[in-house]
């Protein structure tokens, strides 16, 4: 029985396991320099997209493995639109609310292709992919579009100033709001913990073990005091990771705090069976791709404050870190499985190894053959694991 209890916590806790493995070894390799604290915030500030696109491709993913491909060109196509509005002189505000308006309707466009007219998502957003490239290349000129709006860097994580000011008077080297947000972060995920626990066993739900809570919390109140530290010790708080705080923990809510949330799982289970139930699927398609959409503009917006500029090559594979974050975070390729949180460490692992290997020096083209590597070998580990599962 305990053999059995350690085989179903190693099988929950896979991706947390490889992660901490694959960070002691680029640790190892690069002389501790993958942990200095401009490394870490480099990986915070350069994977934003990554994190905010496997949130919504999570949504996709969960009404049946569909995914969806014209999310790059979406981020791309809403970021050079919103840089050329502002290079016209219009207010950074409008110019945000003009992209996300594109990126809610070239998603909503989608979504009704594929929830009403039944267009199969691979093709649907296949074409979107072409289309939306397309455009980027007719509106931009295949030219770069500068963006100079420095209050617009700055929010969304692109200037030299997209740092939260330390409002407690740290010292240089020592960001004190980022290290008591750290400690209240830590607190409340501490909190929470407890009360679920708490609310499950006093259900009679099924809980794990005590033992294996606590070292489950242990972990990543570890680590996120880690990651505090070393912002602390750079800049502090990068306005990227506000953005992709905010996001992970609308969604976290969405998809497992209310009704829709339970709508996109149940379809990914069994669409016949939650159809008979008298929940209309369609609109639960069409929420997962409208929602993808939006957030591949926010994605597009990051991306332009990062780079200071929009480019018709902006977004490509996109889509490939976004699907490859959410396979390797433990979303099942036939639907219904999967969590934010996991994505979220599916995107930092990939972060890592990008990270990692750039330090090392290795060439572009080997990390493409380890980033495949890594999502084969993911997908196979829930291929078996299912049919494990089934005997």
């Amino acid at each position: 029985m305990t053999k059995t209890k350690v085989l179903n916590w190693l099988q929950k806790n896979t991706m947390i396991l490889i992660l901490v493995l694959v960070v002691l070894f680029f640790t190892w390799q690069t002389q501790g320099k993958i942990l200095l604290p401009q490394n870490i915030t480099n990986l915070i500030a350069q994977n934003a997209y990554v994190f905010i696109l496997a949130t919504g491709m999570l949504l996709c993913i969960l009404t049946g493995g569909n995914i969806d491909l014209s999310v790059g060109s979406v981020v791309c196509f809403a970021g050079a639109v919103g840089a050329l509005l502002m290079a016209s002189g219009m207010n950074m505000w409008l110019a945000v609310v003009i992209m996300l308006g594109i990126g809610l309707v070239v998603g909503g466009l989608q979504a009704f292709c594929i929830a009403y007219i039944h267009v199969p998502p691979f093709i649907t957003t296949l074409a979107g992919q072409l289309i939306f490239r397309g455009l980027s290349n007719v509106i931009l000129n295949g030219r770069t579009q500068t963006v100079n709006v420095q209050m617009f860097k700055d929010v969304f994580g692109g200037g030299a100033n997209c740092y939260v000011p330390d409002l407690l008077g740290g010292g240089e080297g020592l960001n004190l709001l980022c290290l008591v947000v750290g400690i209240i972060a830590c607190v409340i995920y501490l909190a929470m913990t407890a009360r679920t626990r708490m609310t499950r066993v006093k259900k009679g739900y099924a809980v794990d073990s005590l033992v294996s809570t606590v070292v489950r919390s242990v972990v990543i109140v570890a680590v996120l005091m880690f990651v505090t530290i070393k912002l602390a010790q750079y800049k502090g708080i990068p306005s990227a990771l506000i953005w992709v705080v905010l996001v992970v923990a609308v969604y976290a809510y969405i998809t497992s705090k209310t009704t829709m949330g339970r709508y996109l799982y149940a379809v990914g289970g069994n669409e016949k069976a939650t159809k008979l139930s008298g929940i209309d699927t369609r609109k639960v398609y069409f929420f997962a791709y409208t929602n993808m959409g939006f957030l591949a503009a926010l994605a597009g917006i990051l991306t332009i404050a990062r780079m200071a500029s929009a480019q018709p090559t902006y977004g490509d594979s996109y889509e490939m870190d976004a699907i490859s974050s959410c396979f390797i975070g433990g979303a099942s390729a036939y639907g219904g499985v999967g969590t934010v949180p996991g994505v979220i460490i599916g995107a930092v692992l990939m972060g890592v190894i990008n990270l990692g290997m750039s330090v090392m020096g290795i060439d572009q083209n080997f990390q493409k053959v380890v980033k495949g590597a890594v999502l084969l070998a993911a997908v196979i580990f829930d291929v078996i694991s299912k049919r494990n599962d089934s005997k």
